[in-house]
């Protein structure tokens, strides 16, 4: 496209957050990557400006009815914005949907899956939604498509040790001599005397699983019938396929410890009728084929020969190709949506619009680099220039400098964060920002070092045996007193590891990872860091005055929002409208608390400080280690009053990392400590690691940036790759012995 043909969005004036008037042309219909540190505004000008400003005009064209369903976006604070075009933002929030909700059903994979089933499968069993544990046609009657439901818990139930005259019977009702006991020892052939080990396998399943008989019993000399039928039978009968829910508290207390969760017993957990698993295509069902990997499902889709559906077979090889092209190879269809990282639920929805035939759409990513190894970068450059040729305008915020090659244009925010950003650095191509001086420029061209001098372990946690998920049979020491690297490929088996395996061992040690620390409005950096109570107490000294006064959600709340800030309207059948309280103009305090001052400023203008200005005005020695703290994890452009329901996920982990670091815990678990991190950033968080350890404690992180790992004193690389082909310990050692080790992908990339 010739120069003179480019078209531009162009913003003019954008002050929304702390951008300072940022007029910007972005090309469209090629990939621009912002970049800068976190908090300098790139946010500002991607989200809350373009996505905010193109939502808002979309939605302007809905009916009246349907807009009171829609979220109010407010206009951007922006002189003009022009050219615009339908935006979609592909973030990292996590994908949840419950139980019913799949990898399959999210891609749009299994409904074309069903489709070849009813047409190719042998027997015929019916249409499409025969195949779907969502339809009741479809859905396992027992467990009602769910696959898991509640059964006996054999092990607490009878003690095979035991005979029935011993109370090998433990379930409640059965202690020996008692009615239901007495049934059971008149009734069948069973020895009293005998264990129930020693028991004949009928003679077992009779006892347990025997289902409802007359028996002709002896009652006082006359002959009756009665019904008897197995231990466990009876049981589930009475409590378990009747709703347990109808029954008194006390009995449900009784039964509860017996019984348990289980895969359910009918569909094996296939979640399907017997009739739709019945139907196979080359002696596989649907649910077998639902529970490969994705990588090996393509394989036997591609060799299946059937000319009647060959339009299904070409859909579903493309969109199965989709996934193994952005690296989720290692993920099976029947994997449920809400057991995904953010990195993979951001993935998914990739594939989502990539199978989808919108063109000329802006489409705005959030780092979608989060959570993949150097090895699988490009997939995601390839995925952004195939959604870029198909048309459309790509805009991406990253930190990844690999990512970052790939862009058309790149526009760098900064300098630096909060008030000391919001201006634009640079804008133009890759290699003019190496020379541009720019924080992002400088840190592009630092070649890595290797971290040479570790130090030495002061002993070990073991883990043995692992099999949970990939792993197989991984055992691995993780050393004492060091700072241990956890590397591989997504899927690799990385979390699983540490996560569930190590921290179900090591339940005492300090996880900070990415998810929420506050869904609710009132909880902000000063509360969550505990720095609010000496402000708190530091303005009731000053002013001789109760410091319950200085909290807006006590004493000191504006009457009329409550403490909040702003007032919901509600307009009959309309959605609630947020407006700032005209009382206290969102400040949430009453007018006499904002009278009181400290050195000059009342509460409210403390509250809109950021932690670097605050570190500035307070001398308490307690407040000003805590605002240290949260200026070393690159916190500093926070306000003291933000909520923390705005904070990104790496936000909350590095908020949690500094109201932890001076806890004296032995074990420290992050999980990605990196993501949203600028590189300029990742030296102060390796310091704060660095610090942890040699004040005694052992540090554990699994992480994808080339950079920590350079810096570990140990590390531990699963693979060899994700998913069946992951779940090994590759690699134990030091930096500079990984790059000689050959099978390590991670080693591959540091050298």
């Amino acid at each position: 496209m010739s120069e003179s043909n480019q078209e531009y969005i162009v913003i003019s004036g954008a002050r929304e957050n702390n951008l300072k008037n940022v007029s910007l042309r972005i090309p469209k219909r090629k990939i621009t990557i912002f970049t800068g540190v976190s908090g300098s505004g790139k946010s500002s000008i991607v989200f809350d400006t373009i996505a905010a400003e193109s939502t808002r005009l979309l939605n302007e064209n809905f009916s009246t009815f349907v807009r009171t369903f829609l979220p109010r976006i407010p206009q951007p604070d922006a002189d003009a914005l022009e050219n615009l075009s339908m935006a979609v933002v592909v973030d990292q929030k996590r994908l949840g949907g419950g139980s019913h909700s799949t990898m399959g059903t999210i891609t749009d994979i299994s409904p074309i899956l069903r489709l070849l089933f009813s047409r190719v499968g042998e027997p015929y069993v019916g249409s499409a939604h025969m195949f779907s544990f969502n339809d009741p046609q479809g859905m396992c009657p027992e467990c009602n498509g769910i696959g898991r439901s509640l059964g006996v818990d054999l092990s607490k139930a009878v003690d095979q040790s035991k005979s029935l005259n011993e109370g090998a019977i433990q379930l409640p009702g059965y202690t020996a001599g008692s009615w239901d006991w007495n049934l059971i020892v008149q009734s069948g052939p069973f020895d009293p005397d005998k264990k129930l080990s020693d028991y004949t396998d009928e003679e077992r399943e009779q006892l347990l699983y025997g289902k409802a008989r007359k028996v002709k019993m002896d009652f006082a000399g006359k002959a009756t019938n009665i019904t008897v039928e197995g231990v466990i039978e009876k049981f589930s009968n009475k409590y378990i396929r009747q709703d347990v829910k109808t029954k008194s508290e006390r009995t449900q207390q009784t039964v509860a410890p017996y019984i348990t969760e289980g895969v359910c017993t009918s569909c094996r957990g296939a979640r399907l009728s017997q009739a739709a698993l019945s139907c196979k295509i080359n002696g596989l069902n649907i649910a077998q084929m639902s529970s490969m990997e994705v990588g090996q499902l393509i394989r036997i889709i591609r060799e299946l020969d059937a000319p009647t559906a060959a339009p299904v077979l070409n859909s579903l090889v493309e969109r199965l190709q989709h996934l193994v092209d952005i690296g989720l190879d290692y993920l099976t269809l029947d994997r449920e949506t809400d057991t995904l990282s953010g990195g993979e639920s951001q993935r998914v929805k990739m594939v989502k619009h990539l199978s989808g035939s919108l063109v000329d759409v802006t489409y705005i990513f959030d780092e979608p680099s989060v959570g993949l190894h150097p090895r699988d970068v490009h997939r995601l450059n390839e995925l952004l220039q195939k959604l870029r040729d198909k048309g459309n305008t790509v805009l991406v915020v990253e930190h990844d400098p690999d990512v970052i090659k790939v862009a058309d244009h790149i526009v760098d925010v900064g300098p630096h964060a909060g008030n000391r950003g919001g201006n634009i650095v640079y804008e133009g191509g890759y290699s003019g920002l190496l020379e541009a001086g720019t924080l992002t420029g400088t840190h592009m061209k630092r070649p890595l070092q290797l971290k040479s001098d570790c130090r030495q372990p002061s002993g070990k946690l073991s883990i043995q045996d692992a099999n949970l998920h990939n792993l197989r049979n991984v055992s691995v020491d993780i050393p004492v007193g060091v700072l241990t690297v956890v590397t591989g490929v997504a899927g690799s088996g990385k979390s699983t590891l540490i996560n569930d395996v190590f921290l179900s061992r090591h339940p005492d040690a300090i996880v900070i990872d990415q998810s929420a620390v506050g869904v609710s409005t009132r909880s902000n950096p000063a509360t969550y860091t505990g720095i609010m109570d000496d402000v708190r107490k530091a303005f009731a000294a000053a002013n001789k005055v109760n410091q319950g006064l200085f909290s807006f959600n006590s004493k000191g709340a504006c009457e009329n929002c409550q403490g909040l800030g702003v007032v919901y309207t509600d307009l009959s059948f309309f959605e609630s409208v947020k407006m700032p309280c005209e009382v206290c103009g969102g400040k949430r305090f009453k007018e006499e608390v904002l009278a009181y001052k400290l050195n000059g400023k009342s509460i409210a203008e403390v509250l809109e400080m950021t932690v670097e200005q605050a570190l500035d005005f307070f001398e308490q020695k307690e407040v000003v280690r805590k605002l240290q703290a949260m200026k070393d994890v690159g916190l500093n452009y926070l306000t003291l009053g933000q909520p923390l329901s705005t904070l990104s996920g790496g936000e909350c982990q590095r908020i949690k990392l500094a109201s932890e670091l001076h806890k004296k815990g032995s074990i420290y678990v992050m999980d990605e400590p990196t993501t949203g991190l600028h590189m300029s950033d990742i030296g102060h968080l390796l310091e704060i690691m660095n610090r942890l350890v040699d004040s005694g404690n052992t540090v554990i992180v699994i992480e994808h940036n080339l950079e920590v790992i350079s810096q570990a004193d140990w590390i531990i690389d699963m693979g060899p790759d994700g998913g069946s082909r992951g779940g090994q310990v590759v690699f134990e050692g030091t930096p500079s012995q990984i790059v000689h080790a050959d099978q390590s992908i991670t080693g591959r990339y540091l050298r």
